[in-house]
């Protein structure tokens, strides 16, 4: 017996509940902190913070599939179909696809599964595509769906798929089964434990000729929602693309059996430390914008300029941090004005200075949330 879904009693997955228990009380203690810092966000905020997940798991879902986007291209798509922007910038149709799915699942994330929302997700994620048979609806070729990998003559299949004539009949039993284990259905699951099973369940089944893994980790996504009635930011594809050899290792593992824990237990990692990364987002918004206000009147447009280009990096701000250079190029100031704007901002308590002279480097000195 060789996959999961050959075992007598697929799809009834076991595992043991008490080693994801822990995970499951951390996530919603995650998801509550999230949620206040969520509210003391200007609106303008929510909205940089909600385009700015987005965008990311759009690319990087994408990048786990080896497809390197265009970050621009999915934020404007993504703000033009949020009513924030107005351009006429063309986007490329990989772009727009995965933008629209993102939008899509994140305004329709309460609503129960189905195949036209399935069929239209794939829809969006292949629109351009020609080398596809299968364009919104489920794969029909006779031959085998496999994963395979090496060259050939020496291929290795890390899993193979259900039959393309059971395809109907098993998403018609996930469907079913996510539609009836969400928070308010006749047997709901916990929030990490359903949507770890709704993702290995849909890859297991594979039933688009392309596209199931982005739409795979769609799923996990709306089941982590829907838990929690809240529109899913979760880091969820940023973080299984930081882990990426360990995510299809645990895959290919969960493919074999129907014991899950330690897919479960793996997945409840990954979504806890993809939570750490949204809520280090916040912490991040909430501190610059304090920072910002406190500097209101006493900075010049320089230094306002260099802050609020080290601020659009992020948490992590500058690799390496911030050098007189660095400054230099992004102000158009001399090195020795350059100098005294940055010693006044680490006066100011805006910057931290490591180093010395020419190795000198600034960082942001953002205090952490009260």
């Amino acid at each position: 017996m060789a996959w999961n879904w050959q075992n007598p009693d697929w799809p009834n997955f076991r595992w043991d509940t008490a080693r994801i228990a822990a995970a499951e009380e951390k996530f919603l203690l995650g998801v509550g902190l999230g949620l206040g810092a969520f509210k003391h966000l200007e609106k303008d905020e929510r909205n940089q913070l909600i385009i700015e997940v987005m965008s990311g798991e759009a690319l990087n879902t994408s990048e786990i599939e080896g497809e390197i986007l265009n970050r621009a291209s999915v934020q404007s798509s993504i703000q033009r179909q949020l009513g924030l922007l107005a351009d006429q910038r063309r986007i490329p149709p990989a772009e727009q696809g995965i933008a629209e799915m993102m939008v899509d699942l994140n305004r329709r994330f309460s609503e129960q599964l189905s195949e036209d929302m399935l069929f239209s997700w794939h829809r969006m994620l292949t629109a351009g595509r020609r080398d596809l048979i299968d364009v919104g609806r489920f794969r029909t070729s006779s031959a085998p769906m496999q994963v395979i990998s090496g060259p050939i003559g020496r291929e290795k299949v890390h899993f193979e798929a259900p039959p393309t004539e059971t395809v109907p009949q098993e998403m018609h039993r996930f469907i079913a089964w996510s539609n009836r284990t969400g928070a308010q259905n006749a047997t709901p699951l916990p929030a990490i434990t359903r949507a770890g099973i709704a993702h290995l369940y849909f890859e297991s089944i594979h039933p688009f000729e392309d596209g199931n893994g982005r739409i795979g980790r769609a799923l996990a996504e709306k089941a982590l929602a829907q838990s929690f009635d809240q529109p899913a930011m979760t880091g969820l594809a940023t973080t299984i693309l930081a882990h990426q050899k360990s995510y299809y290792d645990a895959l290919e593992q969960a493919n074999k059996g129907i014991e899950i824990t330690e897919w479960l237990v793996w997945f409840a990692e990954i979504a806890l430390e993809g939570q750490q990364r949204i809520l280090a987002q916040l912490e991040f918004l909430i501190a610059k914008t304090k920072l910002l206000d406190r500097l209101r009147g006493k900075i010049n447009d320089r230094q306002q300029k260099a802050l609020l280009r080290i601020m659009n990096e992020g948490p992590a701000g500058f690799k390496g941090g911030l050098s007189a250079g660095n400054y230099c190029a992004i102000t158009g100031a001399s090195p020795a004005t350059a100098t005294r704007d940055l010693t006044d901002l680490v006066e100011k308590g805006a910057l931290v200075r490591s180093g010395a002279l020419k190795q000198a480097r600034y960082t942001l000195n953002l205090s952490p949330i009260p």
